[in-house]
C-alpha cells in the first residue's frame, strides 16, 4: 500500500480498528492522524498508537490524501460540512464507512465532483477478520481506488460492487451477519444445555463447531451445499436434524430476514439523504 498521510474523522470502535490493521501491516504511525470530539476516545487512541489524534476534524485532515468517515450514519452529513472548506482546498479521497449514506447525499455537502468510496464493513474487522464492500464515484482515480482497497484489506477481505444499490444487500448479509451466527450459536447452546450439557460445555463446542465449520468452508474448493452434503450420512443423525430446520422453512426464513434487513437499509438511506 502506497504511504499517504490518512485523516480519520471519527475514533470509535471502527476507526480505531483500521488504524490498528493500517499500524499492524507496518504503516507509519506519523502518517495517520485521528479527530474526535470525545476526549476518551482520543486519549485511548493515542496510547494504543502512539498517533497524533485531536478534537479539530480540519487538523486531522490538513494535507491528507485520504480522509476516512468513521462516524454514525447520522452525523456524517454534518461531519462533512465541517470540514468541507479544506476538502474542496486539498481534494483528497474520501473513504465512508458510515452505513446507509449515499454517495450523492455525500457529495452534497463535500462536493459534487469530489472523489469518494462508499464502504460497507462489518464488525469483526475489530479483530482483524472483517468483510467489506466498495463501491466509488466516477471521480475516484485507479490509484485511490487501490488506496482504499488496500485500507480495508488491512482488517479483512474487500471486494467491489459495480452498483452502489448493491451495498443494501451487502448490509442485509455480512454488515447484519455477524449477529445472525450469534443468535444461530445463541439458540445451540440453549438446545443443548436442555439435553443435558452444562452451560460451559454447550458454548465451547458450539463455539469450536462454528470456527471449524467456517474454516473448513474457507478453505475447501466446494460451495456450502456440497460440504453440507458431504457431512450428512443417509439415515444418520445430522440428516434428522436437517429435516427439522428445512420442513420449518429455514431458507425461507432467512430470505425474509436479508429482504427486512435490505429494506430497512433503504430506508435508512432515504432518512440519512434528507438534506431539510
Amino acid at each position: 500500500m502506497k504511504h499517504v498521510k490518512i485523516g480519520f474523522i471519527g475514533c470509535g470502535n471502527m476507526g480505531r480498528s483500521l488504524i490498528g490493521g493500517l499500524i499492524n501491516n507496518a504503516y507509519p504511525p506519523e502518517l495517520l492522524f485521528g479527530a474526535d470530539p470525545d476526549p476518551a476516545q482520543r486519549q485511548q487512541l493515542a496510547s494504543l498508537f502512539n498517533i497524533s489524534v485531536t478534537a479539530d476534524s480540519n487538523e486531522a485532515i490538513q494535507n491528507a490524501e485520504v480522509v476516512v468517515l468513521a462516524v454514525k450514519p447520522q452525523a456524517i452529513c454534518t461531519s462533512i460540512s465541517e470540514i468541507a472548506e479544506t476538502l474542496g482546498q486539498q481534494r483528497p479521497l474520501i473513504v465512508s464507512i458510515a452505513a446507509g449514506v449515499r454517495l450523492a447525499s455525500m457529495s452534497k455537502f463535500a462536493g459534487e465532483n469530489m472523489p469518494i468510496v462508499r464502504v460497507m464493513p462489518n464488525t469483526p474487522a475489530l479483530i482483524g477478520a472483517g468483510a467489506a464492500a466498495l463501491y466509488a464515484n466516477q471521480h475516484v482515480s485507479p490509484e485511490q481506488r487501490e488506496l482504499s482497497e488496500a485500507l480495508m484489506r488491512s482488517v479483512g477481505i474487500a471486494l467491489w460492487l459495480d452498483s452502489e444499490d448493491k451495498l443494501d444487500a451487502v448490509t442485509a448479509l455480512s454488515g447484519s451477519g455477524p449477529a445472525y451466527f450469534f443468535l444461530i450459536m445463541e439458540v445451540m447452546e440453549k438446545a443443548a444445555i436442555k439435553l443435558g450439557l452444562d452451560a460451559k460445555q454447550a458454548q465451547l463446542l458450539t463455539l469450536e463447531t462454528a470456527f471449524g465449520a467456517a474454516k473448513m468452508a474457507m478453505e475447501s474448493k466446494h460451495d456450502a451445499a456440497t460440504l453440507r452434503q458431504q457431512v450428512t450420512s443417509p439415515g444418520g443423525t445430522t440428516e434428522q436434524a436437517l429435516k427439522v430446520l428445512m420442513d420449518g422453512e429455514i431458507d425461507q426464513l432467512f430470505e425474509q430476514a436479508l429482504n427486512a434487513a435490505n429494506n430497512r437499509s433503504i430506508e435508512l438511506a432515504d432518512k440519512f439523504g434528507k438534506t431539510d
